[in-house]
């Protein structure tokens, strides 16, 4: 009897009884009379009663078993789980919106309150560094109170933050309201995936995993959009950037209000009922005994395997499975981070100010352009993520960002070596010594926080030009020169560039983010977060998914934090080349230690981790073979196509 089944159907039998007397039945008896059909009532009882004509017609087990897999196919999945989902893949998008947002509004603060190198930094990391944090005790938070609740609070902290950012006066209290904003993004990062995948039937699962993440993409560009509008303004624009991320909040917040807790964290609590109240509604007219009975039986002998006492993660440890899955999880993350995504969308306006676009409002509108580029590539990933499994979408995704990264430091490497040669050194009024005098490139004076360049344009050529100190209450101005007065300079027709280099091939950089974003987008933007909602066990899920998004959220910091100074001592072209080098790196790790999960249950993805790590991602030659899964008195047993004595 053939068990392939298609991905949206997984036809098992109701109990080893059944499967028992269809054994004896076919020993008896090779043909198909009455006794067949008194032994297969068991699984005729699985069919709608609308149905059950057509079944009765069934000469064979291989017939009754295509009609029932047809009836099961005719199944849809309710709405209700979808505006589950996209309630929940709000939280996503205040994510991308918060972490977005700050690439346009850094051009406005760092003039506005003279913002260094080094605030800029914390701005960014600040908030990356409190959602570390607030992930890894956002695992404790789930396991006692729930999904919805942490939900709830991280819309809360999402609009206490935005009112924060919206009324600040100084910079001090600007990082408070970022970390408040940081410690939302932190919950809601390791919740939301986990709070969808277990809502989501099996065959959607992964796609509705997904749409967390286009809705952190589509925050990003929508935050970017918001940072063009804004720059507009005089004064003060980057207050409302900062603040209107309350009002999703406060969508998401009144949606949750209404909407349930996940049914399997209500299994485990004991709250049997109220679970498959809310089972029913989220699987429709599909029966959900097969599915409820899987996930009792899965959290019972889960907790018989983990009595003993002791903290989750010191079990996980000690779990080889378990132990597997949380390298695979915590790598990912790290390797995702690693592969420099935030540096791109935390600093996409000012890597392209880097490479010589001088307007700051161009600069905010082409750094939308790359938003938009992430959304619609992660629009794409949605789209494959089924087709094409977890596995091979993410290899293909990561060999193209460090092919992207190679380009994008090329662009710049190629900047350098047409830098402008400085022709002017006027002396120092103030007759003290200036590193500035001492570089003969543009290139170097860029590098050097202290240092920006004047000069003239002949045409697309620089004359010239004269590395001076950079005022200390704006980086808009030099110190003294002909650049100290930014009124009097524009009409003499002078050009003032800070932290940038005048060059024809600045287009080289937006060409290097964008392909680095057709090829992240799809795969290592989603992968990680889907990929980590799926393979812990039930008992193991919460803390797994906070230790891993507490991985990424700790690499996220350490990339932030150091993106500029890492550019100024490595250059431009040499801190894109180091991601480069990590991305590579990664591709290794992926390419041994990931397997696929496409298709498979929650409850089965647990033994794809029984074997040692190194070859748990390489073994696709069970991608096409069907097996079925019963529980005997706490053990798996493995039917094979054609011999049911497995069982006995």
């Amino acid at each position: 009897m053939s068990r392939k089944a298609s991905d949206n159907v997984e036809y098992t039998l109701r109990s080893l009884s059944n499967l028992m007397g269809e054994k004896r039945r076919r020993q008896a008896d090779g043909s198909a009379g009455s006794g067949a059909a008194a032994a297969a009532a068991g699984e005729r009882s699985l069919i709608a009663a609308e149905s059950c004509s057509s079944l009765n017609s069934a000469a064979s087990g291989g017939e009754l078993e295509r009609a029932a897999r047809r009836q099961f196919q005719q199944d849809e999945t309710p709405g209700f789980v979808y505006v589950v989902s996209v309630f929940s893949a709000l939280g996503g998008f205040l994510f991308g919106y918060d972490t977005g947002v700050v690439s346009g509004a850094l051009l406005l603060l760092k003039r506005e309150l003279n913002l260094d190198a080094l605030w800029q930094e914390l701005l960014v990391s600040g908030t990356v560094g409190a959602a570390a944090l607030s992930a890894l005790a956002g695992g404790v938070l789930n396991g006692l109170c729930g999904r919805r609740p942490c939900i709830l609070l991280a819309s809360g902290l999402f609009t206490a933050g935005a009112g924060v950012l919206a009324a600040a006066r100084d910079k001090e209290t600007l990082l408070g309201g970022r970390v408040v904003v940081g410690l939302g993004i932190g919950v809601a990062s390791m919740t939301v995936p986990v709070y969808i995948a277990e809502v989501a039937p099996p065959h959607l699962r992964g796609r509705l995993v997904t749409i967390n993440t286009l809705f952190i993409t589509g925050g990003q560009f929508f935050a970017s959009v918001v940072d063009g509008l804004f720059s507009y303004l005089a004064k003060d624009g980057w207050r409302y950037m900062l603040g209107l991320s309350a009002v999703p909040a406060v969508i998401q917040f009144l949606g949750f209000l209404f909407l349930p807790e996940s049914p399997r964290w209500l299994i485990q609590k004991g709250q049997t009922q109220r679970a498959r109240r809310i089972l029913s509604q989220m699987r429709g007219n599909q029966a959900i005994d097969e599915e409820y009975d899987s996930i009792k039986n899965n959290i019972e002998e889960e907790e018989k395997e983990v009595g003993a006492a002791g903290p989750v993660i010191c079990r996980m440890l000690t779990y080889p499975p378990t132990r597997r899955a949380l390298i695979v999880g915590c790598g990912l993350q790290m390797f995702q981070q690693l592969s420099g995504i935030n540096t791109v969308m935390y600093y996409s306006a000012t890597i392209l100010q880097m490479s010589g676009v001088e307007d700051d409002r161009l600069a905010i509108w082409l750094a939308a352009l790359t938003a938009f580029i992430n959304f619609i590539f992660t629009l794409v990933g949605v789209w494959l993520v089924e087709r094409m499994g977890r596995r091979k979408l993410t290899l293909g995704s990561l060999t193209g960002t460090a092919v992207a990264l190679i380009i994008l430091a090329s662009g710049f490497l190629l900047s350098a070596q047409v830098s402008p040669r400085i022709t002017l050194n006027p002396p120092d009024p103030s007759h003290q010594n200036s590193t500035c005098t001492k570089y003969s490139y543009c290139n170097g004076c860029m590098l050097d926080p202290d240092c920006g360049l004047c000069y003239k344009l002949n045409k697309s050529s620089v004359v010239e030009s004269s590395c001076i100190p950079v005022d200390k209450d704006s980086t808009m101005k030099a110190a003294w020169g002909r650049c100290s007065n930014e009124t009097v300079f524009k009409k003499e027709d002078l050009f003032w560039a800070y932290n940038f280099c005048p060059t024809p091939y600045s287009w080289t950089a937006l060409l290097g983010l964008i392909l680095y974003l057709v090829f992240f987008a799809p795969g290592m933007g989603p992968m990680p977060w889907t990929v980590n909602s799926e393979i812990y066990p039930l008992w193991a899920r919460s803390t797994g998914n906070a230790c891993s998004s507490g991985v990424n959220w700790v690499f996220n910091v350490l990339v932030s934090l150091t993106f500029l100074h890492t550019a100024e001592y490595l250059t431009y072209y040499g801190a894109f080349f180091l991601y480069a080098g990590f991305a590579a790196l990664g591709l290794v790790f992926i390419y041994g230690c990931l397997p696929e999960t496409k298709g498979k249950k929650l409850e089965e993805i647990e033994s794809l981790f029984e074997n040692r790590l190194c070859t748990c991602g390489m073994s696709d030659s069970d991608e096409g073979r069907y097996i079925e899964y019963i529980r005997v008195k706490g053990s798996n047993y493995h039917l094979s196509d054609n011999d049911a004595s497995d069982v006995e």
